[in-house]
């Protein structure tokens, strides 16, 4: 799994109880997880269609620094699933977990799911991260 985007926990992504607000969390996850599907597909036009159990480990406190791993664990003809791992930068603690996220290609006319043409053993081969990135 290769962590590759980071965020810090704002006053405003706090909830009442002054740990990061879980629904922040899963909208960072979909965003997150949308970009890395496009990147890994070189593919604009994808929807969410799914998102499986979410498992919250630990929380997160205003100033955190959180990062977010990602794989592929599925290849579709039409889809792409994703994995997702949220962590603190500094204690290496899961925060949570996101493992089956699935998206779909889709024609940008039509809107039905439309083939995207690439393979897990494809994907498996493309360099993630940029030269240079730490």
């Amino acid at each position: 799994m290769r962590f590759l985007s980071r965020r810090l926990v704002m006053p405003n992504d706090l909830n009442f109880a002054g740990s990061l607000f879980g629904g922040r969390i899963l909208e960072w996850i979909d965003e997150e997880a949308y970009i890395y599907a496009s990147c890994q597909l070189d593919q604009k036009s994808l929807v969410t269609k799914h998102m499986g159990a979410i498992t919250f480990e630990a929380s997160a406190f205003q100033g955190d620094v959180v990062e977010f791993g990602l794989e592929t664990t599925r290849v579709g003809r039409t889809s792409l699933t994703v994995c997702c791992v949220v962590r603190n930068k500094g204690t290496k603690q899961n925060i949570c977990v996101a493992d089956d996220i699935v998206f779909v290609h889709i024609d940008n006319v039509s809107r039905k799911p439309q083939a995207h043409g690439k393979t897990k053993e494809e994907l498996d081969l493309l360099p993630i991260e940029p030269p240079g990135y730490k």
